[in-house]
């Protein structure tokens, strides 16, 4: 069906950019349904072609036809644009190289490097002749927009990766290069000789920037090794004295807004096509390490670059420098002989012969005198918003934007690559800056601040060289007992700067004095900044190898105490967030010692919860909070029950959309909320309706998910297996039909827990999924791990419920159509065969005591494998017996250590729920040896003399002295 008409299109658009609902809905629905008819494309052309339209319309008939594109242009595409509409398509776009409105030329030449990005050269063959031709227009707006369209085609040509397309690039990047080299170079011309009338430069400026853009494209992906092409040598040189000639018209047009934005970005833009050329081809960039050294450091350690540079330049400029210091086709070997590459050997040499003594202990002077000095900005930001002045992105690439994060990490590379030069240099300015300074003299408060900063980021090469010790307690102390206001700069740095040592060379005798101060920076009437850089080192602190809890307890109290009210006076999520891991990390390394302090933040955080519902990343942070409370209370933690479950419900979820941010830590606090109840109750158990959606979800929290229901098998097993058992079950079975080893050993672990604590209802209940797991024995084809979870359910079958194994077997040869005596023997062979691989030993111990059930049962199957088996039990019950003696290790009386915790797990109520489970298994309570001496006897009692006699002749020597001593006469 064809669209009917421009006019009923054009209407329809009009009405789509409605701000009235009604109308609005029903046009883009319409507009949605002639996305697949032909000549709706072609129609949308010929509407943003009409400057007569109203710009919004022209503008939203672009976005529909951009949008297209990316659903419909390709040739295998469903419902794909036709050949013939596409060519008219092309066509038309090319008339609109002058377009008027920026906002739609924008979007057009968006739209034209899409399409080109599939097309070129191939389909549209036509596009780049004509681009160069409109470019040579006298018409100043048709040679921008041009321009604007060529910088989106050729960008889009260059992302594309296949090696046949870059090859294609490369042929393009021949023809073009020397044409757009020439135009930008003319255009360039042209706005620097307009100095008497600045505004006529304007157009040209921008001309050039956009040929610019194009040229970096070119020259980075253009050449298969630049350094052979001359042309492209020859503009990289010239990207040098360009820098420095647009950084004087800078400073030239600084009172006209336009033009110092422009000529901004060109600079910044020269200084990416340098940066770019290093990234991508580092050894062809070797010629130009040295003037890009030279260029860097005149502007930004010299008083030459001073009311020339901006900051995005100096950002720029020094994240070139540090790109160099740490490019590794740069480096040679620990060994500079054993360095192969002569390219390698040159760039180190070029490095080493700029990098003087001098230069580098000039270049730390002005880095701590000049960049890390607290600017005007920065006081200010102190002042009106402390905690955005604290909020500091960990990690990430904030180095490559800001100026701070910059010049902290060229420091830092710096110190990594000329430690012997810089070391001293940075300990003579620490040593000078060692006695406090008059609070009334600010600007040596800064420069202190600047030297303690570079002392802190550079703590790990300073290890040697700096008694970190002697300066904490003869300075440091008293600096923070300062109180003057202007001082407070000083008390955030030093704490800071502590922070950074702690896990570097602070001894453990001196952290009470640590503790002590951070109470004092922690108090009320302090500064919120310094308060927060307290709370940060703390967290350090308390996170160091050294770290001792019972030297922390006495202070615990009051920094608890403290922190509090630092969490309720914060207003920010990102701040509260940060508190919250400090006191979270605290009564995760306190443990039970908690438990007097938890109660005020135990009653702050549901207001908290409740507050937070449009911040996860600020509930996550109280989720963790809780999950170490939980732990530290242990049996204490049910009078928080009430709330505890509201927000697991919350947060475990699948309907809310917020569980998809919260599920993994509302688990973990599930599972922690569990382990440490002693009495269930309702409301604890109905949690378990948000389980079964996640288990069937089989997602990467499917252990989480199982050990909750192990938890629950154990705490209330009556009561949870009534209620959700068939669910679980039904559940498992699905489950298991797609689930790779790991995930299905997590299943069978749990369907064992039901078998243990319920044996005869536990194998009832669980019938559903037994018939495969005879199967899966009988083909033997899985991996140890799994065949011993297998055997293992079989054998606590034999062990508890000899009626529910005979059921499996018979509806396991109903699928498998073989006879039951088949079957069988296949089982107790395979069982009997790997055996020896189960671990550990007191799973081993189960199957041969299941095993041992199955021999002295006398059955003609097991008959005709019994000599096998009974030797594999035999192996086992010189594996469990203690040396010179006949007593079984694994066999404990009264209360013994099974089922103890695992090294660094608390005994929660949990782990004493599981000790007393395994003190009842018979793995610890029968004695191998016994049980075999008595099912042989079993088997006398239904198998002839003659029989048993015959069996045993295939037996060894050990094995049939075993029998002779265990089975009673």
């Amino acid at each position: 069906m064809s669209v009917g008409g421009k006019g009923l299109v054009l209407e329809t658009l009009r009405q789509a950019s409605s701000q009235d609902a009604a109308i609005l809905k029903p046009a883009e629905q319409q507009l949605q349904l002639w996305e697949t008819e032909p000549g709706f494309y072609s129609t949308l052309v010929q509407i943003f072609s009409d400057h007569s339209v109203e710009v919004t319309v022209r503008w939203l008939a672009v976005l529909y036809f951009k949008n297209g594109v990316d659903r419909y242009w390709r040739k295998t595409a469903p419902k794909a644009i036709s050949e013939e509409e596409k060519t008219s398509i092309r066509h038309g776009l090319l008339l609109n190289l002058g377009e008027p409105v920026p906002q739609v030329a924008t979007q057009l030449a968006v739209l034209i490097g899409k399409i080109a990005r599939v097309d070129c050269p191939r389909e549209w063959g036509d596009l780049l002749p004509a681009l160069f031709q409109a470019v040579r227009s006298t018409d100043q707006l048709v040679q921008h927009r041009t321009l604007l369209t060529l910088h989106h085609v050729v960008k889009q040509l260059a992302s594309k990766r296949l090696a046949a397309d870059r090859r294609t690039f490369q042929e393009l990047t021949g023809q073009m290069y020397t044409f757009l080299v020439e135009l930008w170079q003319n255009q360039t011309e042209a706005f620097l000789g307009q100095g008497s009338c600045p505004e006529a430069a304007i157009p040209s400026l921008e001309r050039s920037h956009l040929a610019l853009k194009v040229l970096r494209k070119l020259t980075v992906h253009g050449f298969k090794k630049p350094e052979e092409s001359q042309e492209a040598m020859l503009f990289l040189h010239s990207v040098f004295e360009r820098i420095r000639v647009m950084l004087t018209f800078r400073k030239q047009h600084l009172n006209n807004d336009h033009m110092r934005d422009i000529a901004e970005k060109y600079i910044v833009l020269l200084t990416k096509v340098l940066r770019d050329m290093l990234d991508d081809f580092p050894f062809s960039y070797l010629r130009f390490i040295k003037p890009s050294l030279e260029l860097t450091t005149y502007y930004m350690f010299t008083a030459a670059g001073d009311g020339l540079v901006f900051e995005r330049f100096t950002v720029q400029c020094l994240n070139l420098i540090k790109a160099i210091l740490l490019s590794p086709e740069y480096k040679p070997c620990k060994v500079i002989e054993d360095t192969k590459n002569p390219q390698t050997l040159e760039a180190f040499r070029i490095k080493a012969e700029f990098f003087t003594e001098s230069v580098l202990a000039e270049i730390c002077h002005k880095l701590v005198s000049h960049y890390f000095l607290l600017t005007a900005e920065d006081l200010e930001s102190w002042e009106s918003d402390p905690e955005g002045f604290c909020a500091e992105v960990e990690g990430g690439e904030s180095w490559k934007y800001s100026l701070r994060p910059c010049t902290e990490t060229l420091f830092v590379s710096l110190f990594h690559e000329y430690r012997s030069f810089l070391v001293p240099v940075l300990v003579n300015l620490v040593r000078s800056s060692q006695c406090p300074v008059d609070p009334r003299d600010f600007m040596a408060i800064l420069q202190k601040d600047a030297v303690y900063c570079a002392a802190g980021l550079a703590a790990f090469e300073l290890f040697d060289d700096v008694d970190f010790d002697q300066w904490f307690t003869s300075t440091l102390v008293e600096e923070l007992r300062i109180q003057d206001s202007n001082y407070r700069v000083i008390r955030r740095r030093v704490i800071w700067l502590v922070g950074q040592w702690t896990g570097v060379k602070f001894s453990p005798e001196h952290r009470p004095t640590l503790y002590q101060a951070v109470i004092h920076l922690l108090a009320a009437e302090e500064d919120l900044v310094v308060r927060l850089g307290a709370a940060s080192t703390l967290r350090l602190a308390l996170d160091d190898f050294e770290f001792d809890p019972e030297q922390f307890m006495p202070f615990l109290p009051t920094i608890f105490g403290l922190l509090f009210e630092l969490l309720k006076e914060v207003k920010e999520c990102d701040t509260k967030m940060q508190v919250l891991h400090v006191m979270s990390f605290m009564i995760e390394v306190v443990g039970a010692g908690i438990r007097p302090h938890a109660a005020p933040l135990a009653q702050y955080l549901p207001g908290l919860w409740n507050a937070s519902i449009d911040h996860n990343l600020l509930r996550c942070a109280i989720l963790t909070t809780l999950v170490h409370m939980v732990t530290g209370l242990m049996r204490e933690s049910e009078g928080l029950h009430e709330f505890l479950i509201s927000i697991i419900r919350v947060s475990t979820d699948v309907r809310e959309p917020c569980h998809v941010y919260l599920v993994e830590d509302g688990l973990l606090l599930w599972q922690t909320t569990l382990e440490n109840t002693a009495n269930p109750h309702p409301a604890l158990l109905g949690l378990y309706d948000n389980m079964i959606p996640l288990i069937q979800m089989s997602s990467e929290n499917l252990r989480l998910c199982l050990q909750i229901t192990n938890a629950y098998t154990l705490l209330c097993p009556e009561q949870f297996l009534a209620k959700y058992g068939e669910q679980v079950v039904k559940t498992m079975a699905s489950l298991l039909t797609d689930l790779k080893s790991e995930g299905t050993v997590l299943v069978m672990r749990t369907v064992e827990m039901v078998l243990r604590v319920l044996p005869g209802p536990g194998a009832d209940l669980l019938r559903p999924l037994l018939p495969p797991v005879m199967m899966k024995v009988a083909e033997a084809d899985c991996y140890p791990i799994l065949m011993s979870m297998y055997l293992s359910l079989l054998a606590r079958l034999v062990l508890y419920s000899q009626d529910a194994f005979t059921w499996t077997l018979n509806q396991t040869i109903t699928s498998e159509n073989r006879s039951p005596e088949d079957l069988l023997e296949r089982v107790v062979w395979v069982w009997s065969d790997k055996l020896p691989l189960v671990s550990p030993e007191e799973r081993r111990k189960l199957c041969a005591l299941g095993l041992a059930h199955l021999c002295g049962s006398g059955w003609p199957p097991v008959m005709k494998v019994w000599p096998a088996a009974v030797s594999a039990v035999v192996e086992v019950v010189y594996d469990v017996t203690l040396e010179d003696s006949t007593q079984d290790k694994l066999v404990v009386s009264g209360s013994g250590n099974v089922g103890s915790p695992e090294p660094l797990e608390l005994e929660t109520e949990h782990v004493c729920r599981r000790q007393r489970l395994a003190e009842g298994d018979p793995v610890h309570t029968t004695s191998l040896r016994d049980f075999l001496g008595n099912q042989m006897k079993r088997m006398k009692d239904t198998v002839d003399l003659a029989t048993i006699t015959t069996l045993a002749q295939d037996l060894d020597h050990n094995c049939r002295v075993l029998l002779q001593e265990v089975t009673p006469a």
